[in-house]
């Protein structure tokens, strides 16, 4: 803990003597990458981005962490992003029944509703949100596991597969919770009007660090962070936002249009479901990048914050993350 009094940023001179060189008078503002000796603060640490080294060293950072660890970092988001999200595709093709029902209205356009419109429709949305809290657990595994595993390394540790899948199932439970309850916020605030979701997307983004690191206020905390330092914090996000967006729209967008062709219902016939499964898995294949984006970037930013709060290492956090 720095000594009592002081903040940072520095609110005004430091008290004479104790500078980098005996006997030295300080001055106001300590120049960006120069810190306090002992008092957490690394300007090579491998997670934590110092406060005003800017968005190069976050690049940085986050570059250095995957090269790390991509070797476990892969594999787990195939185990726990990839793979669920292509088996939800591929059920939910299944049970979608609006290519048929576009097919209907087409061929008889004062038809009415189809048959069974209540059912099938209920089934559609039963399999729609069973699927998504599923996922969502799983998921969950994934970004505990991976945390970890960045975390883990950035200390010099082998942040090996099967402890941060151990680790990844001891904190999915809760992180899955606070994961529902704020992409129920965002889902809410995205009905009320687009902005008001695209403000609580950014300012809840860094829960899921909060929660594994902090374990407790996590809504209240990236609430906070984002609003201390706004400029800094929509910078962060807006990077990996864009990143995500891109990244999984364009797979989507193939999907979409590689499964079509197979006709309103590909697993009428045994080539044309092996056509559309093989779409699905080519495309959630292909937004592999986006979940370590997201992933990594986060964790960086949250480790960034935390820095500007008070003295931190990854060595502390490594610490907090148990």
């Amino acid at each position: 803990m720095p000594p009592q009094g002081w903040g940072y940023p520095p609110a005004g001179d430091y008290p004479p003597g104790p500078g980098p060189y005996g006997g030295q008078q300080w001055y106001p503002g300590a120049p960006v990458g120069w810190y306090p000796p002992g008092h957490g603060f690394d300007p090579t640490d491998a997670l934590v981005t110092p406060p005003g080294a800017g968005i190069g060293a976050w690049f940085e950072r986050c570059g250095g962490a995957l090269r790390r660890g991509w070797r476990q970092l892969v594999p787990i988001m195939l185990l726990t992003q990839v793979l669920p999200a292509a088996v939800v595709s591929i059920v939910l093709l299944g049970v979608d029944p609006t290519p048929a029902w576009e097919a209907q209205a087409q061929m008889d356009p004062a038809a009415g509703l189809p048959d069974n419109f209540a059912v099938t429709l209920a089934t559609l949305v039963g399999a729609l949100v069973g699927s998504s809290l599923l996922i969502g657990l799983v998921q969950a595994v994934g970004w505990a596991a991976g945390s970890w595993v960045i975390t883990q390394q950035a200390t010099g540790r082998p942040g090996n597969l099967d402890s941060a899948l151990r680790y990844g199932l001891r904190r999915a439970l809760g992180l899955w919770g606070w994961t529902l309850l704020i992409s129920l916020l965002v889902g809410i605030g995205s009905c009320c009007c687009f902005l008001p979701g695209i403000y609580l997307a950014f300012a809840l983004s860094l829960a899921g660090p909060v929660y594994l690191f902090e374990r407790q206020n996590p809504i209240g905390r990236s609430f906070g962070m984002f609003h201390a330092r706004l400029g800094l914090m929509l910078g962060r996000v807006a990077v990996v936002g864009g990143a995500v967006i891109v990244g999984t729209a364009v797979p989507g967008f193939i999907e979409s249009a590689g499964t079509a062709a197979f006709g309103a219902d590909p697993f009428a016939s045994p080539g044309a479901a092996v056509g559309a499964v093989a779409v699905i898995a080519v495309t959630a294949l292909l937004a592999l990048p986006a979940h370590l984006v997201q992933l990594i970037g986060l964790l960086i930013t949250y480790a960034e914050q935390r820095a500007h709060e008070a003295p931190v290492n990854g060595a502390t956090l490594a610490a907090e993350l148990g």
